[in-house]
């Protein structure tokens, strides 16, 4: 019997009409003779909202009693979709993250899962019950005192729970639901002509998902890609081939050099000036960050003096890096206090910017791709503020204002709207 994991992503259960529609689709597959296992998010934009009535009674409020809050929100999803299942005669039994095994580190609010034990799930499948699982949480045992702490996983960490679980149940598929067709060559709601993937590398969605393309979450298909878990990406609201992420690249991520582009918002950048240029100034920084289990996104380093540093340059550096908004004061609290404790040093943060990205496998090939893409830029009378790079992917930061604009000019300039997307088998695929 085929198991498969379904995950609904929060736009698709955003409403009762909406959860009764996605049971339906569990309800098909079932009825197809399948065990599946489903995945909720919160409704909506009730993580939001609960992040804003947190604030109304705390200025900071305590990481733990966040995790506490907004695991609620996914509890609701989950309740209401065994109950829409339950009304259709398709027996349900939904189950929090402790209850369906997920167990975490102790990182609140950025919690990575350390392991599931699937027994319940594989319970429930032998009862011919399909278990409902909260995604987006997990618990943590304390062993202060040895007692279990909800706690959840960040921004997309559903989508983590969903190919953990196909990950568990061993020989499982993953499909995820959502309010887009699949992956496309860009944000097909920024740009009008971008085209729908039959299919994409783990590879290439990976950079693009860490670049800010928002179908799939990045720590998910990093997940999928080491358990060997392949991905689906279909739309909730209606029927469709969807986007298959999995090992291996299909003809397009070869022969072009651009297969998708992105961006990214909410940006904050740090600037660190004035720092002695010694040794070990990066760890006395970083290290910190990571403590505290926050992403860094581009770094750059550069010297700020002519001073006589030897091999190294000058006697001083600045180092400039990323990170999303809503951990810029938290970071800038960190660094603060090492540029205190080193002597030496200012720190400056903006906002106001956002990324955009091209990521190709293809562009390890093929020359002349950063300037097509500066070009296209220039012409779009958009200013580059930084530029990083890896093998597969060019980002450029720019003005939030331009990002929108800046990602139609450097789709348009790769002709990823015109270009032909080929299928496995080799022909033309339907959206092509």
């Amino acid at each position: 019997m085929t198991t498969v994991v379904q995950k609904f992503g929060g736009s698709s259960v955003a409403d009762p009409a909406r959860i009764k529609h996605c049971a339906t689709r569990v309800a098909e597959a079932v009825r197809a003779g399948k065990r599946v296992a489903v995945v909720v998010s919160a409704m909506g934009d009730t993580t939001d909202h609960l992040i804003e009535l947190a604030g109304q009674v705390a200025s900071a409020p305590d990481r733990r009693e966040m995790d506490q809050l907004l695991a609620t929100g996914e509890q609701v999803s989950m309740a209401l979709m065994a109950m829409a299942l339950q009304g259709m005669g398709i027996p349900a039994v939904s189950l929090t993250g402790g209850q369906c095994g997920i167990r975490t580190d102790g990182a609140h609010s950025r919690a990575r899962i350390a392991g599931i034990d699937p027994r319940r799930v594989v319970h429930e499948f032998q009862r011919t019950r399909v278990p409902v699982v909260a995604g987006f949480q997990g618990v943590y045992n304390n062993p202060s005192g040895g007692f279990d702490d909800v706690t959840t996983l960040g921004r997309g960490g559903s989508d983590t729970t969903a190919v953990a679980l196909a990950a568990a149940l061993g020989d499982a598929e993953c499909e995820i639901y959502t309010d887009v067709d699949g992956v496309y060559t860009a944000d097909p709601r920024i740009v009008e002509d971008a085209r729908l993937l039959e299919q994409i590398s783990y590879e290439g969605m990976m950079e693009a998902a860490s670049q800010g393309a928002k179908v799939m979450h990045l720590r998910a298909v990093e997940l999928g890609r080491k358990s060997g878990v392949a991905i689906r990406v279909l739309h909730a609201m209606r029927h469709g081939p969807g986007t298959l992420i999995c090992d291996g690249r299909d003809s397009m991520e070869t022969q072009q050099a651009v297969t998708t582009v992105a961006l990214k918002t909410d940006i904050g950048r740090v600037t660190i000036a004035g720092l002695p240029n010694r040794p070990g100034i990066q760890r006395d920084i970083f290290e910190k960050i990571a403590a505290a289990a926050i992403s860094v996104d581009d770094i750059i380093q550069a010297d700020t003096d002519g001073g006589s540093g030897g091999a190294a340059g000058g006697s001083t550096c600045g180092i400039v890096f990323t990170v999303d908004k809503t951990d810029l004061a938290e970071v800038r609290d960190l660094v603060e206090s090492v540029v205190a404790t080193i002597g030496q040093g200012t720190v400056h943060e903006d906002l106001g910017l956002a990324k955009v990205s091209a990521v190709g496998v293809g562009m390890q090939s093929q020359p002349g791709v950063a300037a097509r893409m500066f070009q296209a830029l220039a012409e779009a009378g958009i200013r580059i503020a930084n530029i990083t790079t890896s093998e597969i992917k060019i980002s450029c930061l720019v003005d939030e204002a331009d990002g929108k604009a800046g990602l139609r000019a450097v789709h348009a300039a790769f002709n990823l709207g015109t270009a032909v997307v080929p299928s496995r088998s080799g022909t033309v695929g339907a959206n092509a």
